[in-house]
């Protein structure tokens, strides 16, 4: 069974930074390309940035750009984000999400919430 646990969302102060974890389980992780996703509040899912499946090719939103960085750990079968300098426009849930055997696969979500 496929799994993606996210992990190490929170309240944080703009300016702030936060690093989320997700935990995959069930398929090859070091074969997939991996995204995050975010949802904010009354709006659609917004890609953020993916990564490849060896981490050597990394791609980011112009919304995000140099301020998130998403790597992974394929000994650990885990995908990251480091947000910094957050913005109350980052305040979402936020997922971790791959494309296997023709469908999405996406994690619950961790809340994200940049507020002072």
């Amino acid at each position: 069974e496929v799994q993606l646990v996210e992990s190490g969302g929170g309240l944080v102060q703009p300016g702030g930074s936060l690093r989320l974890s997700c935990a995959a389980s069930g398929f090859t992780f070091s074969s997939y390309l991996m995204n995050w996703v975010r949802q904010a509040p009354g709006k659609g899912l917004e890609w953020v940035s993916d990564i490849s499946s060896g981490g050597g090719r990394t791609r980011y939103a112009d919304s995000v750009k140099g301020r998130f960085t998403i790597s992974r750990d394929n000994a650990k079968n885990t995908l990251y984000l480091q947000m910094n300098s957050l913005k109350p426009e980052d305040t979402a849930v936020y997922y971790c999400a791959t494309l296997l055997y023709n469908a999405d696969y996406r994690g619950q979500g961790t809340q994200v919430t940049v507020s002072s």
